[in-house]
């Protein structure tokens, strides 16, 4: 049995608040606890297909606890099993390159790879575990919420945040106006940060892709709150709501990113739909990637702090092909496989949605 001396960090799809700390907590883990070396992939997987790999010491993470992103940079197009190699330009065929990334591993020493991020990282993290037999340990991350595995992945408390600080905001002025407030909010095709932040902000309507809404109800409440004197209302909508038989609305694609699809513009649809089915003045904000930025919230810290300490910690122990997660109150880990298998959305007869229900919140429905 190969005996394990170096670790490979890398940080794939999109940033988030606390990459940094867990980067932190896998250097201090493995040289303080284990003598293990850290060598850090830079920019993804893109990194393993360049060999741009860099070692960290413990200077290299002095500091980097509440600052947002990765000192990595990260990736969500260079996936090694379906590579093109110009991105920028026009694809006409794409490779296979996961054995030149191999090559990378195998050049630097890394015995086990640590992989940060979402289902598109932690899906190719599972191919170089299968086809190579790569020891890998996925480490969750993404403001959606949306991996299974875990009960929560960090980067979604500050994206909660942020958002229901943005809603607070947007409350004043919707009522000093007399406006309705369409806030669009991220979460990809789960609900998540819709439905917290807008059960936290007040929403007078949250609109989420597990329950297609039908506009007319949306409006039906919006008339109920007027006739009772409430001349104003905030609507709080996930980009990938859609109406009752209708489709996400899809901002563009992008090629080559492990889900092509960028939804947005449903805010705009919606806004426009209330104004001219009630006749009140509306308004629409997409906060967009600010939900991305930022120093982490302090849950988000010791989430992301707690998962690189485990990450090792299951490296060591060889546990390989499995995904560390916050079940209850412990760190345990889960086969990648098993986490990627199918998304993790809101359940609409959840605790959360009932709640939000009880309070007098409506869905569209």
């Amino acid at each position: 049995m190969k005996k394990i001396r170096k670790l490979g960090i890398l940080t794939g799809g999109g940033d988030c608040p606390g990459l940094n700390a867990v980067i932190r907590a896998v250097v201090h883990t493995a040289q303080r606890e284990f003598g293990l070396e850290v060598c850090g992939i830079l920019d993804g997987y893109a990194g393993l297909i360049h060999n741009h790999v860099r070692k960290l010491e413990l200077t290299d993470v002095s500091g980097i606890l509440p600052r947002g992103g990765t000192i990595l940079g990260t990736s969500n197009r260079d996936n090694p099993f379906r590579y093109a190699d110009d991105w920028r330009g026009v694809r006409k065929e794409y490779h296979d390159v996961s054995a030149q990334a191999m090559k990378t591993v195998e050049s630097n020493g890394i015995d086990v790879l640590l992989a940060v991020g979402g289902d598109g990282t932690q899906i190719i993290a599972q191919q170089f575990y299968e086809k190579f037999h790569l020891p890998v340990i996925g480490i969750p991350k993404t403001i959606d919420n949306d991996l299974n595995g875990t009960d929560v992945t960090f980067g979604f408390d500050t994206a909660l945040t942020i958002a229901t600080t943005a809603i607070d905001k947007l409350h004043s002025t919707a009522e000093s106006h007399h406006r309705i407030m369409v806030i669009e909010v991220m979460g990809r095709y789960a609900g998540w940060i819709a439905l917290e932040a807008g059960l936290a902000g007040g929403g007078d309507v949250i609109l989420i892709p597990e329950i297609p809404f039908a506009i007319d109800s949306v409006c039906e409440k919006i008339n109920d709150r007027a006739r009772k004197g409430k001349r104003f209302s905030l609507v709080v909508v996930a980009e990938g709501a859609r109406a009752e038989g209708g489709q996400q609305v899809v901002a563009r694609q992008v090629h080559d990113a492990s889900d092509p699809i960028r939804l947005g513009g449903i805010a705009a649809q919606v806004g426009n739909q209330i104004e001219d089915k009630t006749g009140i003045e509306s308004r629409y904000t997409i906060l967009g990637h600010v939900q991305r930025g930022g120093s982490p919230t302090p849950f988000d810290r010791i989430l992301a702090t707690r998962f690189g300490y485990h990450a090792v910690v299951a490296a060591v122990n060889r546990e390989f092909g499995c995904l560390v997660g916050l079940r209850g109150n412990e760190i345990r880990t889960t086969p990648i496989k098993e986490a990627v298998a199918e998304p993790r959305r809101v359940n609409p007869e959840s605790d959360l949605v009932k709640t939000a229900l009880a309070v007098g919140t409506c869905f569209g429905k």
